[in-house]
């Protein structure tokens, strides 16, 4: 695994090798200024050899994932899963402060004096362009990037709904259709959508047939396997026994209505390249790769046979504090109960800590001094923990990360990835 090198005024230089940091840290020609991903930082004058890299990111509405890529080697890969929890916490917020309006109703209402600024988006929606760009400019400040590509969307809207859009390449090549089928597998489940069959080969199929002046449009279009496809035959959806199925087509994706909304928003403030994600697909598969977030970003990235990183590092936001003091609810009395505690025995929840020569996180604190210890993905490492028994490795600072060994990722033209 590489170190990250920042020079002596914290700007980016190339990674160096565990052994070469070794050396440095040694010598005291450097510190550590970050555990995850390992930094250090040189205490002596440096420029440093630089050379191009390319940093691909894979925009989700879930998960993120990023590779940056030079011409001989992957440097870094990881994947961020985002928060999904905000809406539901501001209309538990909006619940709480209307139940306390009900409670001081002498109070002049204020309702409609707020107003929205131009561009104003959704607090969900902008949590995640933000958290996007402020990806990226975290690994900017690690690894002296030259090029940023970013895929906005799993596909062009625009031109599955007007294919007549001349000067695209891909409309005369081996794309052609392409990203319309991928949509269409995204959002049907990738099972068809008569009979439910997965794991079966589907096909394209007009929800009103062509025939009967069904359009091509991807609002009259699904996935059917053959079978489903042969038996309906010249019927509609709604005459084959299902008219719920034209209702579900004219539905879009949720997932791809955020990337559409905040693509043109991230490009813009990023200054950066950008792709779709059936151009990524296409050249993953060519490419003989798994699917994951990571190897996407690899793609994106330009990556095409380089050496890939051993070490994925996973991150997950978490919330850092629930800045309410009191609790919503009255106990016996008229008295508000205070709210969860915020720091106990010099431990935060979701510091990084060290138990039994494991590293963990703390997933519930208690002002008894016995934390909840867990994993990044959940698994339980102590349900009580002595808080005199953790050794403090990182502060929370709203994502937690770990850094896992994966398996050689293949990449050789000719090979078959789901």
């Amino acid at each position: 695994m590489l170190v990250f090198v920042l020079n002596k005024t914290g700007n980016p230089l190339m990674p160096a090798s565990p052994a070469k940091a070794r050396h440095l840290l040694e010598n005291g020609q450097a510190v550590v200024v970050r555990r995850t991903p390992f930094t250090i930082q040189l205490l002596y004058g440096s420029s440093g050899y630089k050379q191009d890299i390319t940093l691909g990111v894979d925009a989700g509405y879930a998960t993120v994932g990023y590779s940056a890529v030079t011409d001989g080697r992957e440097l870094i890969a990881g994947e961020v899963n985002l928060r999904n929890n905000i809406k539901r916490l501001l209309e538990k917020r909006k619940a709480y402060r209307r139940t306390r309006r009900s409670r001081k109703w002498y109070r002049k209402p204020r309702f409609d004096n707020r107003g929205r600024r131009d561009g104003w988006l959704a607090p969900s929606i902008q949590h995640k362009l933000d958290s996007h760009i402020k990806l990226i400019e975290k690994l900017k400040s690690i690894l002296p990037i030259t090029q940023t590509i970013v895929e906005v969307a799993s596909f062009d809207t625009q031109k599955m709904q007007n294919p007549e859009i001349s000067g695209v390449e891909y409309q005369q090549g081996e794309l052609q259709g392409y990203e319309v089928r991928e949509y269409l597998l995204e959002k049907w489940g990738r099972k068809c959508a008569y009979c439910g069959k997965k794991d079966v080969p589907l096909e394209i199929e007009h929800i009103v047939p062509r025939s009967r002046g069904g359009s091509d449009r991807v609002s009259n279009l699904t996935i059917a396997c053959h079978e489903c496809n042969q038996t309906k035959g010249n019927q509609t959806a709604e005459e084959f026994g299902h008219p719920q199925i034209q209702a579900k087509a004219e539905k879009s994706l949720k997932a791809t209505a955020f990337m559409n909304i905040v693509r043109s928003k991230m490009v813009d403030l990023l200054n950066c390249d950008q792709t779709y994600g059936y151009i990524t697909k296409h050249d993953r598969i060519e490419l003989g790769m798994p699917k994951s977030h990571a190897n996407d970003a690899f793609v994106i990235a330009g990556g095409n046979g380089q050496e890939h990183a051993v070490h994925l590092h996973i991150g997950k936001q978490v919330r850092r504090q629930n800045r309410s003091l009191f609790k919503a609810n009255f106990l016996k009395g008229g008295k508000l109960k205070r709210n969860t505690v915020k720091e106990v025995k010099g431990f935060r929840r979701f510091d990084k800590v060290k138990y039994d020569d494991k590293e963990c996180f703390i997933h519930g604190l208690r002002s008894s001094g016995y934390f909840d210890l867990r994993t990044i993905t959940g698994d339980r490492i102590g349900a009580s923990v002595n808080s005199k028994k953790l050794t403090l490795l990182e502060r929370a600072k709203g994502t937690i990360q770990e850094v896992c060994v994966i398996p050689p990722r293949p990449c050789g033209r000719g090979l078959l990835a789901r």
